[in-house]
């Protein structure tokens, strides 16, 4: 009888070990969230930083047509009026 009742007691905790390891909530799963959340926190904080370099952009573009003209002359090759426009050609 006592057997009985240690290998039972036995398979009890082995299986409750299995569920807190690997079972739903388990140990496995909160490693497996908590990396999860580390990247999308890394990936959160890249997009802060591109939010805030637009939104600089955009507060330039408003405020001032320095940017404006910077972007015109770089994307799209404008010049100003009055000035020439030379092209070196590297052989």
């Amino acid at each position: 009888m006592q057997k009985l009742t240690i290998i039972g007691l036995s398979m009890l905790l082995a299986l409750l070990q299995f569920r807190l390891w690997l079972g739903d909530g388990g140990l496995l799963e909160v490693f497996r969230f908590a990396r999860a959340v580390e990247v999308q926190k890394q990936e959160n904080a890249r997009l802060r930083e591109r939010n805030r370099l637009l939104l600089a952009e955009v507060k330039d573009f408003k405020e001032g047509l320095a940017a404006v003209e910077e972007r015109a002359r770089s994307e799209l090759g404008m010049i100003k009026e009055g000035e020439i426009f030379y092209q070196i050609v590297e052989p």
